[in-house]
């Protein structure tokens, strides 16, 4: 999972050699993870490494071997030089888990016979490499210029913004998809729907929506977080949620802790533009929590 950071050792490893400029770091890295697995010999003989994305695509054509440019960044895989790097070597990465590494949306095969039938579906039916959901979401939404940019409110907090170059900043928590010629640059924080949760259920804070006041900020400087640790737009496992004091009004505490999210998104932006970010032009609003007015 995106919050499993169990593989510190593991990241540690990575930092050692990993360029500046790769995706691979941190504790919640596929790459991580997959040296995690395979030095505590959960492996055995396990034939590919693969994300969900891939594993979905491989069965309907009976074909493991394929991945996308943009699940396979954070496994390390290099989207500027579109290869893998040499540096995997000095990690002990065994080569034959690692997938071949294909244009999101390409096809590499017709759909299995059996799956097709089992299914409904022609077997002529060709089976395409994927992405991931943030870079599909941010498809989606018709942002298409440098500038655009895309917020995801959900459990999580990720932020997108459509750049012509690459921005990497592992320190920070920033990385970058490829799309097409261009580039989505940004991160995910794990600030979000997750930490309103520990304090309000869903239907308190329907209740509470209506009495939230925008044009009156409460003035509390909040970081809501789940539980210690943050990706982006700080790099810190044991970042501790910073929301006190708490005041004695439901509704009041309710909006600092919206205020706070929005104080970390704005935060990410602005970390994004130091880092050579284009002029934010526009920021579309998607997620579960995208349908309440006082947050967006």
């Amino acid at each position: 999972m995106y919050n499993d950071a169990r593989a510190t050792h593991e990241a540690a490893r990575v930092a050692a050699v990993a360029p500046r400029e790769s995706g691979a770091h941190g504790a919640s890295s596929a790459l991580a993870k997959l040296l995690y697995l395979q030095n505590d010999g959960y492996i055995g003989d396990a034939r590919h490494a693969v994300h969900q994305a891939d594993w979905i695509a491989g069965r309907l054509a009976n074909h493991h071997a394929i991945s996308d440019e943009n699940n396979a960044l954070k496994l390390g895989y290099d989207p500027v030089a579109r290869a893998w790097p040499s540096w995997l070597d000095q990690l002990g990465v065994r080569d034959d888990l690692l997938p071949e590494v294909l244009v999101p949306g390409t096809a590499f095969s017709e759909m299995d016979p059996q799956v097709a039938r089992s299914l409904g579906l022609p077997a002529t039916a060709h089976v395409a490499a994927g992405t991931t959901d943030g870079v599909a979401a941010f498809i989606a939404t018709g942002a298409d210029q440098p500038g655009d940019a895309v917020t995801s409110l959900g459990t999580t907090l990720v932020v997108k913004q459509l750049t012509t170059q690459p921005i990497f900043a592992a320190d920070q928590g920033v990385y970058s998809h490829r799309l097409g010629e261009r580039w989505l640059a940004g991160g995910a924080s794990n600030s979000g729907g997750a930490a309103l949760l520990l304090h309000f259920s869903a239907d308190e804070m329907d209740r509470l929506t209506p009495q939230v006041m925008p044009d009156q900020p409460t003035g509390l400087d909040y970081y809501p977080l789940p539980k210690p640790g943050e990706r982006f737009p700080i790099a810190d496992p044991a970042l501790a949620a910073r929301i006190t004091p708490r005041p004695a009004e439901d509704c009041r505490f309710f909006q600092g802790l919206l205020e706070g999210i929005a104080s970390v998104e704005a935060l990410a932006y602005r970390q994004l533009a130091r880092l050579g970010a284009p002029h934010l032009r526009r920021v579309i609003g998607i997620g579960g929590g995208a349908k309440n007015d006082a947050w967006t």
